[in-house]
């Protein structure tokens, strides 16, 4: 058990600290040094290209809350900002991501999020609540990697100093990917294939819709899990995007403790939507690997109108008569020029813009994964 599981237990040998601008690393004894004690230190400014450090500590402890704020917390910013966390003075780091979309800010976009893990109670803030063990050291930086704006923001850094962390304790990772361009039948990859023991968390998402086809989703692809060994096919298999965040027929704003869509913006074509696997976990014991197919539906005229205009398509299934009609396993299926093809809802493969902060435990405490990409391909 954590620590802080029991609200009337005080665990022998831990002492809670937070690090922020006013006593950076918690030091004992060491806050509100600047101006008298009264408010001095609240926040500070970051130009561009430069770095901080906002917890640099050694021995072992938990990290169980990260709370931030930025007075510029456009897209551009939010993906701009890098996020940075090392453990047990590993090179690699755990965690490389985007600021905004780590915390739920999906393409950058600053909403509300009322979840069990992340928090952004109204669109200004944002509130971590993973736990995140070390047994050496934590480190934890953020890089403006934004062209020409400096970053004014504050924050706390909420963990526990103890002297041992139970032999089973995991280290917390997350990775960002982003998938602009892709193949007919390609699936978006969001967690490339991770080696060790572990636990996979959780995933947000951000979508920008591909405008070719217009009056059809991106709901129909469907979450794939390839666990301890899978190769061609999965252990865990969804049913379609709005079903793995626990909706249903189609994608609408709303946030719960465990899953819910934060944009669903059809004047702008982006998605944002997430699922934390706290109630029904997802452990491994070999590897661990989870993407997502890009698809979607339309009636068979709707769908022949896009092919017309140009669209890049590839049709999966037929849904008519109360039956599925399954086109890649027939020898010879129909195609949609042909005059005879059947009359009803036609899923299909489709091209978009993925992107996505996966969240997972490991036995190690370095990236196994590339690092991130350059600012300038984040926000483009």
């Amino acid at each position: 058990m954590w620590p802080n599981d029991n609200l009337f237990i005080v665990p022998e040998r831990t002492f809670a600290r937070v690090s922020s601008f006013e006593n950076l690393n918690g030091v004992k004894g060491g806050g509100g040094k600047v101006n008298r004690g009264a408010k001095g230190a609240a926040f500070e400014y970051l130009a561009p290209g430069g770095r901080r450090t906002l917890l640099d500590v050694d021995g072992a402890g938990i990290v169980n809350r990260m709370w931030f704020t930025f007075a510029d917390r456009s897209p551009a910013m939010l993906r701009s900002i890098r996020l940075q966390a090392f453990w047990d003075g590993e090179v690699a780091p755990a965690i490389d991501v985007p600021f905004g979309d780590f915390f739920g800010a999906g393409l950058g976009r600053c909403v509300p999020i009322h979840s069990s893990l992340l928090l952004n109670p109204r669109g200004r803030s944002f509130n971590a609540y993973f736990q995140m063990p070390f047994r050496k050291g934590a480190r934890i930086e953020v890089i403006n990697e934004h062209p020409d704006k400096t970053a004014q923001y504050f924050f706390d850094i909420d963990y526990l100093a103890t002297d041992e962390l139970p032999e089973s304790a995991l280290y917390f990772h997350a990775h960002w990917t982003r998938q602009r361009e892709s193949k007919i039948g390609d699936d978006f990859v969001f967690l490339p294939r991770v080696h060790g023991k572990g636990r996979f968390v959780g995933v947000s998402f951000g979508v920008n819709r591909s405008p070719i086809y217009p009056g059809t989703g991106i709901e129909e692809g469907e979450v794939r899990m390839f666990i301890d060994g899978d190769t061609v096919h999965p252990t865990i298999h969804g049913t379609g995007a709005e079903d793995y965040i626990g909706d249903g027929w189609g994608m609408g704003v709303y946030s719960s403790p465990y899953q819910g869509c934060t944009v669903a913006d059809e004047s702008s074509n982006q998605f944002c939507f997430y699922r934390f696997h706290v109630p029904d976990p997802i452990y491994f014991h070999e590897d661990f690997m989870a993407s997502i197919q890009q698809m979607g539906g339309g009636r068979t005229n709707h769908v022949r109108d896009l092919v017309r205009e140009g669209a890049i398509l590839k049709p999966v299934t037929v849904g008519l008569d109360g039956k599925t009609l399954h086109l890649l396993d027939m020898p010879n299926p129909p195609s949609l020029s042909d005059a005879d093809f059947p009359d009803g809802w036609v899923n299909f493969f489709r091209i978009d813009d993925w992107s996505s902060t996966s969240y997972f435990y490991l036995d190690t405490p370095g990236s196994q994964l590339p690092p991130l990409e350059p600012a300038e391909r984040r926000i483009a």
